[in-house]
């Protein structure tokens, strides 16, 4: 097998897959000596494979993590310093969006190397197009370290810290049906630490939750700060398909969209429905052939494929 010469590489430990435990953070536990993971006293945790509950269990083994807005110098920094950085990532097909561990970076290709769970491989992403998939989530990156070494970067600016520590906390809640709890959260922290693309739309979305009119506000202001931010381009779709404002749904699907064509299959299968109100058949069935194209494994396949035949 071909051996890289890496000017900059982490030498992570391979972990295997497990459905009770988010990957991630099993492999950053172990790169810091950490092999065990056991109960930690509450069913929620043994069951749980969210980032957010890893975290939490990471915690109460005695780490403590960071969660803010980075940026690829920031991501070599952390490299150069030995600790390897968890990023929030577009997803593809029918999840919306997945974690990623950064190992390691090469400057003369200009590619970011990112851990994969098999063993001596890892895979590759242009800088340009990590940072082009990256902003469409914030630049969200995650550093968990042992409590005593948290020293490291507790003091450095790390911009958006507050706000999408919470916001973390507040996607927990809405996961968990809390909406007024989130709500809360979201609105305390917003109000000294605002600049956070991520935290307005996780409110918008929380809004919307509700079919609250503030949802547009918050996703209007998420999009202000961010013009790449996905997710509140959808929330706003979603959010006037739910209120049968199909015009304003469709104009705010096909930005989405724009941003990234490939990210989301089912946002075509809503576009179609919208557009089948507009009367604009030909564009939603070009639309629902796009959504079983990019929706490969879509559990209603057949019932799209008849849609598509009648219209």
């Amino acid at each position: 097998m071909l051996q890289y010469n890496y000017s900059h590489n982490l030498n992570l430990p391979l972990v295997e897959e497990d459905e009770q435990f988010p990957l991630m953070v099993s492999v950053v536990l172990k790169y810091w000596g950490e092999d065990s993971i056991d109960s930690i006293g509450s069913s929620k945790f043994e069951t749980s494979k969210t980032l957010y509950d890893g975290l939490k269990i990471a915690e109460k083994k005695g780490f403590t993590y960071f969660i803010y807005k980075g940026s690829l110098s920031d991501i070599k920094k952390r490299v150069d310093q030995a600790i390897p950085p968890i990023v929030i990532f577009p997803g593809l097909y029918n999840l919306i969006q997945h974690a990623i561990l950064v190992s390691g970076y090469n400057s003369d290709e200009k590619r970011i190397v990112t851990y994969v769970p098999q063993p001596n491989t890892e895979g590759f992403i242009p800088e340009s197009k990590f940072e082009s998939q990256w902003r469409q989530e914030d630049n969200v990156i995650i550093i968990m370290l042992p409590n005593d070494m948290k020293n490291i970067i507790k003091n450095d600016n790390l911009k958006c810290l507050n706000s999408n520590m919470v916001c973390f906390e507040a996607e927990n809640d809405f996961l968990t049906g809390k909406i007024d709890s989130a709500i809360n959260k979201l609105d305390k922290v917003l109000n000294d630490d605002n600049d956070c693309a991520r935290a307005w739309s996780m409110l918008g979305s929380c809004y919307s939750e509700k079919n609250n009119s503030k949802a547009v506000s918050c996703f209007e202001k998420a999009i202000s700060i961010n013009p790449y931010y996905y997710l509140a381009f959808r929330g706003l779709g979603n959010f006037f398909l739910k209120n049968k404002n199909y015009s304003k749904a469709e104009i705010y699907y096909s930005d989405a969209i724009a941003i990234d064509p490939d990210r989301y299959g089912p946002i075509y299968k809503n576009r179609a429905f919208v557009r089948l109100n507009l009367n604009k058949n030909a564009q939603a069935k070009q639309d629902l052939i796009l959504y079983l194209k990019k929706t490969p494994n879509a559990q209603d396949k057949e019932t799209i494929e008849g849609t598509i035949q009648q219209i």
